[in-house]
């Protein structure tokens, strides 16, 4: 997750007291943990990287199970819980793990598409004291709908931000883009504004679950840059002045880059500060600082890579997978710098976006550590002089994984 609002923030802030603050590094600790506590959906969404439907799925953790992995991920340091499905909200026991949750001291979030909050349910999730509720939306009215493949879901799911906000609770707004909806995001932000919404994720398209499926659907790079200027401007206004919205990106960390570009642009004497504090946050952190696990008790690096098992907390705990690198990935994931390969391999921001999202190399390559299709950034902004000879001598055979298959030596778009 790229938290723009954050960087915003400390470039208003230098720019009113005259100097910037430095960059903090993460202090050690476990991974934020996405807990899939369900798969059953009452909805089919065209992204949906699990795959769910509005049935039952056998195997799923019980209760006694949740709480036993809650009990050890705090023994091992995870900060933060966001409880997410399917639709968390199908699942009887919810209420009792958010409030088991957040009395062992975790920050907990829950992420709902948001049809199932009327009145009574938002009184239920008021009372859980969830830090924050995520409901997503991928347009306005029927762009929405279609997405979601229920006609009603836009106006049920704006009526339950209504009444969660009513009642106090921290609500955002959570949109994934495609070449489908591009165009919606100016109104969903207005409607972020108008709503009294306090967050904003703007997710990029991975290609994972179905968003794998219609990844040749994914939107125009063009239309990505100009998704994020709108994205950082409002962002900048709201840090100038002083408004508490915040907005965060996931899923592209080439986010970081193109942020310095931006202050490169408009507050070009603050780009050397900002560069510092995105090279201390270091990019993409599946496998190390964001952790998943499913409603089968199944860990992954991340939420995107349901197809790689890194074993099950019903056979060892948390916290002796998170840690253990004799998975091949995670051995990988886990080092620093990351031995990618095509014009990932030969970027010269390497150090601020991580190598970025390496599930969509794998699906579209079969290779983890090929170039990111999903990269928007032209070779000259990302200091590609060589091409591709220096990326491919710098990578060939390095890796523990193996040496990048062609398809990562030449540049990949998915328009």
């Amino acid at each position: 997750m790229f938290r723009v609002s954050q960087y915003m923030r400390l470039l208003a802030a230098a720019e009113r007291d005259g100097v910037m603050a430095p960059p903090r590094r993460l202090q050690p600790g476990g991974p934020v943990v996405i807990w899939n506590l369900i798969r059953r959906c009452n909805l089919t969404c065209k992204h949906c990287y699990a795959l769910s439907a509005d049935h039952d799925y056998a195997g799923e953790l019980s209760t006694a199970e949740v709480f036993e992995v809650m009990d050890d991920l705090k023994a091992f340091g995870v900060p933060v819980l966001i409880l997410s499905g399917g639709e968390p909200l199908l699942r009887p026991d919810l209420f009792e793990i958010g409030l088991r949750a957040r009395a062992m001291g975790f920050y907990v979030g829950l992420s709902s598409n948001g049809t199932l909050i009327d009145a009574a349910m938002a009184e239920r999730i008021e009372q859980a004291r969830f830090d924050y509720v995520g409901i997503s939306l991928d347009g306005i009215g029927a762009v929405h709908d279609r997405f979601r493949r229920q006609n009603g879901a836009f106006a049920l799911s704006l009526n339950g931000v209504r009444l969660l906000r009513e009642r106090g609770v921290k609500v955002g707004l959570r949109y994934t883009m495609t070449a489908l909806n591009a165009d919606e995001l100016p109104a969903l932000l207005a409607l972020m504004r108008d709503e009294g919404a306090e967050k904003f994720y703007f997710s990029h398209l991975n290609y994972a679950g179905r968003g794998n499926i219609h990844r040749a659907k994914d939107a125009h790079f063009e239309a990505t840059r100009k998704a994020l200027d709108l994205l950082f401007e409002t962002a900048w206004r709201d840090a100038q002045d002083g408004i508490g919205r915040e907005y965060v990106t996931g899923n592209n960390d080439a986010d970081g880059v193109y942020l310095l570009q931006w202050v490169r642009q408009h507050l070009p004497h603050r780009a050397l500060a900002l560069e510092a504090h995105l090279r201390a946050w270091g990019g993409n952190s599946s496998g190390i600082n964001v952790a998943n696990i499913d409603n089968l008790g199944v860990v992954h690096p991340d939420t995107m890579w349901w197809h790689h098992s890194l074993g099950s907390v019903r056979e060892r705990p948390f916290s002796a997978i998170w840690p253990d690198t004799s998975d091949a990935l995670m051995a990988g994931l886990k080092q620093r710098p990351r031995r990618v390969g095509g014009r990932c391999g030969g970027c010269a921001q390497l150090d601020i976006c991580g190598g970025n999202t390496r599930v969509r190399a794998q699906q579209v390559s079969g290779d983890p550590w090929a170039e990111d299709p999903g990269c928007y950034l032209e070779d000259d902004e990302i200091g590609l002089t060589a091409w591709p000879g220096r990326a491919a001598e710098a990578f060939a055979g390095a890796h523990p994984m193996g040496a990048s298959r062609g398809a990562a030596f030449h540049p990949v778009r998915f328009l």
